[in-house]
């Protein structure tokens, strides 16, 4: 099993979208509410690209299984060396290694970039991903409580970080 990873092609739209809408519908990975339509999640991506952020696709035997990005943590110039990333999973594809592979790339990637830290922010309902950062070196430094409602309940948003360097 070879699992690629490449840049992202506009030809990936759509199962970036189906694995984004999944995770929106099932699962408090996105403290989104609503599916996003294809124009909607390509103006996200085309965005991140714009602005000289990886967007990064997994492939195993020909098929996008899973992608990762970062793009800024917050808005001011003095943050300019902070990113936040997301890497996501088609859920048929969960427990073959494509995350670790897809975090991996990301963070050589930031620090080819001079980045200096990246956050993480995780439900804290989601355990998995908490040690899956863990497992990077992401420590948890601050735990936002009742700061999401989703699924008729108040989420914790925990952050994670990586120091770069």
């Amino acid at each position: 099993m070879k699992i690629d990873i490449r840049p992202y092609k506009t030809e990936d739209t759509q199962i970036i979208l189906d694995i984004i809408n999944y995770n929106i519908v099932h699962s408090t990975a996105l403290y989104d509410y609503t599916i996003r339509s294809y124009e909607q999640q390509k103006n996200i991506l085309d965005e991140k690209i714009a602005k000289q952020f990886p967007v990064i696709v997994a492939e195993l035997e020909g098929k996008v299984v899973g992608f990762g990005m970062y793009s800024e943590f917050r808005f001011r110039e003095a943050y300019k060396y902070t990113v936040e990333h997301s890497v996501y999973v088609d859920q048929n594809a969960h427990g073959k290694g494509i995350g670790k592979i897809l975090l991996q790339e990301l963070i050589i990637l930031a620090k080819a970039q001079g980045l200096h830290t990246m956050i993480g922010v995780i439900d804290a309902e989601n355990k998995s991903s908490i040690d899956f950062h863990e497992k990077f070196g992401f420590k948890t430094v601050g735990i936002i409580k009742e700061s999401g409602y989703k699924f008729d309940r108040w989420l914790d948003s925990v952050f994670m970080q990586l120091i770069l360097e």
